[in-house]
């Protein structure tokens, strides 16, 4: 064998040098994509979380959950306790929905206010419209006897 060969003959077989370079290399690209799927995830979760969710960015369905025991003494409720928004597939692992009911609803009926506000600006601003239209077509009536 030549001395200035990059191979190197181990066991009947030939070993590349850079072959455990290549692999090393593989390993570390799965771990960053790993852990950006992780980040992303964390972040879906996190930018997810306004409304009521319909479902978790994990692919799960969202449940309607209640604690069984009251949160108050004084709760009466056909269903005491708190009541979560929740996915199916729920682990405590920041990855998957688990948001307090009150919140979402809150969130969710804030959200229907704001569009409820901009459809009556818009009709307003089309009676305005239909208003003065409704003028020029008398004067162009006026016009034409």
């Amino acid at each position: 064998m030549d001395s200035d060969c990059s191979y190197h003959y181990t066991d009947n077989f030939f070993i590349d040098p850079y072959e455990e370079e290549l692999k090393e290399e593989k390993r570390r690209r799965k771990e960053m994509e790993k852990m950006k799927q992780h980040w992303d995830m964390v972040g879906f979760v996190a930018d997810g979380q306004y409304g009521i969710p319909r479902r978790c960015p994990c692919g799960g369905y969202i449940k309607h959950d209640v604690s069984p025991s009251p949160k108050f003494k004084h709760d009466f409720d056909t269903q005491p306790g708190s009541r979560y928004f929740t996915c199916t597939k729920f682990k405590d692992d920041g990855l998957h929905f688990r948001q307090p009911w009150i919140f979402g609803v809150e969130q969710e009926i804030e959200k229907l206010v704001t569009k409820v506000e901009e459809q009556s600006k818009k009709i307003e601003k089309m009676r305005k419209q239909i208003q003065i239209q409704a003028k020029e077509i008398a004067k162009l009536n006026v016009a034409q006897d």
